[in-house]
Formats: structure tokens, sequence, C-alpha cells
């Protein structure tokens, strides 16, 4: 909050300064309103820095570039498409994996649609099911149903229900003869749930509705709409501009995917656990990401022709004093070879650990040998360096007259390279992430069939609930329990993130030969969230990767939402009769809390990923995956 007063603060208010220097008042918000100065909230958004990097990005590649980004049409057909089919990963405040749910059972096909989900998507409306019955009144016009022929003027835009706090301010003012002012103080009231005060102001509001000569029934009914819905309703002016900042974002996605990608990736350069998320986004935009190269790299994420290139800020020990250095000398032409680039780059910007760092990560492949040899030669080169450093600022007292003395580079040693696993750990240690391959890769369909949560959407799931994770252990750490038994603690990788696995004793004794570093495994379990801690899993099962399709045989599950459409549903039966096969069907239903499995006799099909990816994107992540057959299933139905 910023405080703003007609002459120097102090004649005002008592100030101090806080831990980081800044000027703070010794009063508290409400007292600092009370004396009437005039508190203001300035919010800055991430995502404005994002909108400029990319509209920087794109004018680099096309300089003939020249669109005004506050005036880009509104109707576009191709943007709503983005927001229906849930592909809002980087756009603003429409990303999260319940929101991107929500949205292919919407359909957004307006701007309108857009600032209503906005708003929408909060505690207090998901609670009371407004969402879902926005959604139903959408897909199903005969639902909407207005009380007044005044309402349908006010509500029509949103189904007939009450999203944003104007709609209750016109209501008021429409029906019941409120000035705006005093409509916003009914507003205020239906928050405070106080059953005196909303006595007083239904009272006043029929009284309104009389004077206007509205039947007192109808009156009624719509006092109870505004205070059921009115409670949740959100300041629609907020939730234009941010719909707005999101549907920017998802313009430029839809034309400029590779300069937003990039800006984005930017501005997240040091949250892995982000970064992680949005390569996986590129993969699925078949946009491919380059490994840092100091040829090509800049200090940010930078479009490169059809690709993105690593920014050398990303990794790990390279600061951005070493990342300007190296880009302000690209321009004098590639570095061919170490001994070029300790020649050239300015020593004080260069250290052996930004050396080894870089070279670890992947982004001095394009210098002359393997990584294994320019690695041996990072001390040498340094040296080499710095006598090249000498020699350009000093005279040589040693040359002979009008003569210089020669400084040989040292040469590659004739050692092996790498193996491919040392490569990628080295990368994954500078990056944080593997980039130019993934232990996983080889699993990526299995990975995407077998599980229902992908890691990085963890903290999404309710907790308790039952979740199938799988990927690659980077850590573990063993313990004994209370009963003298061991157990471990280990953490968890997959393309979108990470998590902590909690594995007691019982399941580590049957698993303990797959539970190590470096191994490939699917766990099964239930997520634990506590507040302000990340979501963690405490393991019941746990599988190794490279048998799963050997030791089992598998059926599909299928999880259908009790508001999914019948379209969704019936285009869903369409696919599995494309692939007809022995593998058994099964429908999962939540009962009590936790999920049933019921085995259909109709449907039987072939095991295929092109059936899981159709069937993932219609009904969602988790709404399709397989699970190993077991020999007590529910009976056929």
């Amino acid at each position: 909050g910023v405080v703003i007063a007609p002459s120097a603060l102090t004649n005002y208010v008592p100030l101090f300064k806080g831990t980081k220097d800044e000027i703070t008042t010794q009063y508290d918000m409400k007292m600092v309103e009370e004396i009437g100065l005039l508190k203001m909230d300035f919010l800055g958004l991430r995502t404005l820095t994002v909108i400029d990097d990319t509209i920087k990005n794109i004018k680099e590649n096309n300089p003939d570039f020249d669109v005004d980004l506050e005036n880009i049409a509104l109707d576009d057909s191709k943007v709503y498409k983005i927001f229906s089919r849930g592909e809002t990963i980087g756009v603003f405040q429409f990303e999260s994996p319940g929101m991107r749910d929500y949205l292919r059972k919407l359909g957004p096909e307006n701007f309108t649609d857009i600032t209503a989900m906005n708003a929408l998507y909060r505690p207090g409306p998901l609670d009371s099911g407004m969402i879902d019955e926005y959604i139903k009144r959408k897909k199903d016009s005969s639902k909407i149903k207005f009380l007044h022929p005044v309402l349908e003027k006010i509500l029509s835009s949103t189904y007939n229900v009450i999203v944003f706090q104007e709609q209750v301010l016109h209501i008021a003012n429409n029906l019941a003869g409120y000035s705006l002012g005093k409509a916003d103080f009914l507003r205020k009231a239906m928050g405070k749930k106080d059953a005196s005060l909303m006595a007083a102001q239904k009272k006043e509001f029929l009284a309104g509705t009389d004077d206007k000569k509205i039947d007192r029934k109808i009156a009624e009914d719509v006092f109870n709409q505004i205070e059921t819905f009115a409670r949740y309703g959100f300041n629609k002016a907020h939730s234009t501009c941010y719909a707005f900042i999101a549907y920017q974002t998802a313009w430029l996605k839809l034309y400029y995917p590779k300069e937003f990608m990039a800006a984005l990736m930017t501005s997240e350069i040091t949250n892995t656990d982000r970064i992680y998320q949005l390569l996986e986004e590129c993969r699925r935009m078949k946009i491919e990401v380059l490994p840092p190269d100091i040829n090509e790299s800049k200090v940010n994420f930078s479009v490169v022709g059809d690709r993105i290139r690593f920014g050398l800020l990303a990794v790990k020990n390279v600061g951005e004093g070493p990342a300007t250095a190296i880009e302000q000398e690209q321009p004098n032409g590639n570095f061919t070879d170490l001994a070029d680039f300790v020649s050239r780059v300015p020593l004080k910007a260069l250290n052996r650990r930004t050396l080894e760092s870089l070279i670890n990560a992947g982004a001095c492949d394009s210098l002359e040998g393997n990584r294994a040899q320019k690695f041996q030669l990072v001390e040498a080169m340094l040296e080499f360096g710095h006598k090249v450093a000498e020699k350009q600022n000093s005279h040589d007292l040693f040359a002979d007259s009008g003569g210089t003395i020669e400084r040989i580079a040292p040469q590659l040693p004739q050692i092996e390279e790498w193996s491919n696993s040392h490569k990628l750990a080295s990368e994954k240690e500078m990056l944080g992430f593997y980039v130019s391959g993934h232990p996983l890769d080889k699993y990526r369909d299995t990975l995407s069939c077998f599980t229902t949560c992908q890691l990085g959407n963890l903290s999404q799931v309710t907790d308790g609930m039952e979740v199938t994770v799988g990927g690659i252990i980077s850590v573990v750490k063993t313990m004994l329990d209370k009963k003298g038994n061991m157990m471990a603690f280990a953490t968890l990788e997959d393309y979108t993130g990470s998590t902590e696995l909690i594995i007691f004793s019982s399941c580590y004794e049957t698993s303990k030969e797959f539970i190590a570093e470096e191994k490939m495994v699917l766990m099964v379990g239930r997520v634990s969230t506590r507040e302000g801690e990340a979501a963690k899993v405490i393991v019941n099962e746990a599988l190794p990767m490279e048998k799963l399709t050997e030791r089992f045989s598998c059926q599909l599950v299928i999880k259908v939402n009790s508001d999914c459409s019948d379209t969704t549903i019936d285009t869903a039966l369409e696919s599995l009769n494309k692939y007809k096969g022995n593998a058994p069907v099964l429908f999962a239903a939540r009962e009590n809390g936790s999920e049933v499995y019921i085995k259909s006799a109709k449907y039987t099909v072939n095991i295929d990923f092109k059936l899981l990816n159709q069937l993932k994107e219609l009904l969602g992540e988790s709404g399709a995956y397989l699970r190993p057959l077991k020999k007590k299933e529910n009976s056929l139905i």
C-alpha cells in the first residue's frame, strides 16, 4: 500500500524504516484511512513484462511488426479455441489444472465468458456450485429463466447467474429504486452475512419494489437470488482488466508462440519447477528448445529461427556479468575453440566454476573437442587466457627486439567422451533439468498412460486423494522408524516437476531394490498437503518402470465427472469402438470419498497410446489412464 498526503507525510503520520530501509507508517492501514490519508494498492504484474519482452522478441525477428496489442480484435475465434481446449499454460490467470478443466467444460466463445471464468474460479463460487451452474446454463438455454424482464437486460450475458458486483448494483437500482451508492451498501452488507442487517436490507428492498409495483413473490425471489450469489460477486472492472491481459497473452501464444514462450521462460529463469512445466508445454507445441550455446545464447531465452535457445543466465554459476560479456563478444564472430573463448572474453568475467559450468551444461559443445576433453583443460585454458591478457596489456621485456613470444594454447587431451548418462546428469546439475535429452524419454508414453497426475500439478490435488505418479528418483534418504524398521524419503522427478515421497517400512521392504537414485519408478499413494507445505505422496505401492508392461496385463480406466456432457461421453465411447481389443475397460466413480471401479461388459479395447491421448484430451489428464489388471474386480455391468 502507498500512502499519499497533500504535503510531507511527517506532518500527518509517524514513520519508521523497515528491515529493507523502506519507509513505513507506524499507523496501520485502517488508522491511516481514519485520519483522512489516501491509501492506494499498486499491483506489479510479471505478465506485463512478459508481454513487453514478447513484443521485443517479435521485433527482433520481424522488424516490420506493427501490431497495437491494446486494440486487437476481441472476437478472434482461434484465440477462444485456446481457452476451450484448456491450452492455457502461460496464459495469465488461466493456467491452473482446475481452471483448464473448467475451460474445457465451458468452451468459452466470447470475451464475457473468459471475464466470468476469471471471476468464478475462486473458492467461494467453486464451493457454492456457481461455476457449474454457469456452465449448465450456457450449454442449455432452457435452464435460463428470468424472474423479471429487467433482469434479462442485466444478467443475459452471464446466463442469469449473478457473477459481478456491478450486476447487484444494477438490480437494486432498477428493481428497487436504490441509488448506486445505496446499492453498494447492500452489496457490502451481503458480504458480512449479518442476519439482522440483512433482514433490514430485505425490508427496504421489498419496499422499493412495492413502489415500482413489482409482484411481492417475484421481488422476494429476486432478493433471495441476490443474497445467494452476491456474497461471491466479483468486481467486473477488475475481472475485465485481467481477462483482457489473459486474452492478450493467449493471442501472443497463438500467433507468436516461440517469442511468447521465450519471454515466459525468461521471466521464470530462476524457477526450476516452472521451467520444467514450460519446457513440457514447448514440447506439446512442437517448439524445440535448444541447450545453451556460447555462440548463440543471449543472456536470456531467445528465438533462433523456429527454435528457442536457452539463456546463459539459466546456467548455474553463470551470473549476469559473464553472460553479458559473452553476448557482447558474439558479434565479433563465433568462438572456435576454448583458447579463442578465453582469449576474447574478459577474464574478470570468467573463473574456473563458471567455465566448468558452461561445459557441463553443454554450452561449449559448438567448440572443438568433446565435453570430457574441455573439462580437463579448464585450469590450463584459464592460465593461457591470463597470459594472452598480459601480452595484450604490457610490453614483453623478454621478446627479441621488435618481436613477440607466441603463446601456445594447451592441446586437447586424448580421452574418451563422457557417457550419455554422465552428460545428462551434468546438464541437470547445472540447469536444474535435462535439455538435450531425458532419462524418462523412453517411458514417456508409459508415464502418460499409467499415471493419474503429473508432479507439477500435485499442489492442485485434494489432500488424501489417491494418485499414481511416475518418474526418476533423484534423492533417497533412509532411516529407522519407531519400531526399528527401515523406511525412506525420496525425491521423484518427472517432466513437469518434483515431489517428496514418504515410503514406510512395509512398502520399502518389498521395493528397496529399485528405490534408489536414478531408478525409474511408478508410485501409487495418497497425497498429503498441509498449509504452507509442498504436496507429498505417501506411497503404498512401488513398481519399477521397465517392468510395468512386462509384468502386468493392463486395463483402461475411464473417469467421467458428473457434470460431463452427453456429447463428450458419446465421443469417448466412439473412440473405444475404434480400438476394439481384449483389454478390459473400467469406469471409475467416487463413492463415500473413495474411488470405485466398475468393469464394463460391453467394451474391451486394444491398448494404444493414440487412444489414451485422445481420451485424455477429451476428459482431462486424469480422465483416462492404464491400471495393472488385478485378479479381483467388481462384477460386470
